[in-house]
């Protein structure tokens, strides 16, 4: 008979749960040391004057207590690699940022040095290397894979100049991303970065994709996260470094929503916050006779709508998380609003975004009946005819409340 001693080495250890919470919050101080060391550039360095007028704009918010996207993700990584994770970002267009509001990268406007800011916070840190790769999603992605996995300690990030070309590497998602766990037992923490956002593009730079994301999600074998306000995407970023159980998360980021000032959060929420999958309405806390239910940026123009019409009989609850799907988050919340009718409200076709993944599966679990709204069926995911685009938007968003 086995000793209790080689019982006990013979057990296997626990696996840590994909609900465990590390704490993400970052004192102000800290933040207020790093945000100063990000504005240190060396002597005689020369940034261009439209650039040198963003950060100092950045800075004069940071100073009056609010932090944009391009802050609040470098204040992440600043305060990981300070603590020593390592940062690794790549992507075809990530140093600038597709949409100019990250900088990560700076160029000398005169000699065309580079400064990288995130390197030379101070002498003991962890590396951080962002890099532009070359355009091949299929590639690029393979290899922050395989570098995830083989390198666990480090946050490893691929970024997508837009959701629309991860595509271009699905053979990697499928057969390596979400499956890799369960076929091999091969972790992986690999976050994907993926602007998303109906715009008036055109059907080559609105959508991700999500729908494929959640098609393949099961057995907590990836996160999926539509972040709608900056102090939410600082948490997701430092969750995904410190957690304990290797996901991959994949991230529905921002494009206009970069420079829409009602998803600036207060540094207080960097400070004292955490991530939150769901969050609750504050503004119509009870007797509503509708709940909207949505992800990403469609809740800040829904709540433009209700503020500007005064509706004041419909809240609308946001969820950051969509898998592993926070069902006790949510039911603690609806709970408030007793018989309210309840509709999912998205940007995408009805055979497209979250919808079905949500009516299927996670709202007959909940024990709960839904409406949807949103775009009609489509073979492709958005218009490119501006007019025809904010005409749809609109029409979507008055029948929400109707």
């Amino acid at each position: 008979a086995e000793s209790k001693k080689e019982q006990a080495v013979a057990a296997p250890a626990e696996r840590p749960s994909v609900w465990d919470s590390p704490n993400t919050a970052v004192g102000t101080d800290r933040l207020n040391d790093i945000e100063t060391r990000l504005r240190a550039f060396p002597e005689g360095f020369t940034i261009h004057p439209k650039l040198q007028k963003m950060l100092d704009d950045r800075h004069q918010q940071f100073a009056d207590g609010v932090v944009d996207w391009g802050l609040a993700e470098a204040l992440a990584f600043g305060s990981l690699v300070l603590d020593g994770h390592p940062v690794r970002l790549a992507g075809e267009d990530s140093q600038r940022g597709t949409f100019s509001h990250r900088h990560a990268v700076l160029v000398d406007h005169v000699t065309e040095e580079e400064w990288t800011p995130l390197r030379n916070l101070d002498p003991e840190q962890a590396s951080i290397r962002v890099i532009d790769s070359l355009l091949s999603e299929f590639a690029a992605m393979g290899f922050e894979y395989g570098y995830s996995v083989e390198a666990p300690d480090t946050l490893v990030l691929w970024e997508g100049q837009f959701g629309d070309f991860v595509n271009g590497a699905q053979v990697v998602i499928d057969q390596f991303l979400t499956s890799g766990e369960d076929k091999w037992g091969q972790l992986s923490s690999l976050t994907l970065l993926l602007p998303h956002g109906f715009e008036g593009q055109g059907p080559e730079h609105s959508s991700a994709r999500l729908e494929r994301f959640l098609t393949n999600a099961a057995e907590h074998n990836i996160r999926v996260a539509v972040p709608a306000s900056t102090a939410q995407y600082f948490h997701m970023l430092r969750n995904q470094a410190l957690h304990p159980a290797r996901k991959p998360l994949i991230v529905l980021t921002p494009k206009s929503l970069l420079r829409t000032r009602d998803s600036f959060s207060p540094v207080s929420e960097l400070s004292d916050g955490s991530y939150r999958t769901v969050i609750a309405d504050t503004t119509v806390t009870g007797d509503a006779r509708r709940v909207l239910l949505c992800t990403g940026k469609i809740y800040h123009e829904l709540a433009r709508h209700r503020e500007k019409q005064e509706i004041g009989d419909v809240a609308i609850v946001r969820l950051e998380q969509l898998y592993p799907f926070p069902s006790k988050d949510l039911d603690e919340i609806l709970g408030a609003y007793g018989d309210a009718e309840l509709c999912w409200v998205q940007e995408e076709p009805a055979n497209m975004g979250a919808w079905r993944f949500m009516s299927r599966y996670n709202f007959v679990e909940m024990g709960r009946s839904t409406r949807g709204i949103y775009r009609r069926e489509s073979a492709s995911p958005a218009t490119g005819n501006s007019k025809a685009h904010t005409r749809e938007q609109t029409a979507l968003i008055e029948q929400a409340f109707a």
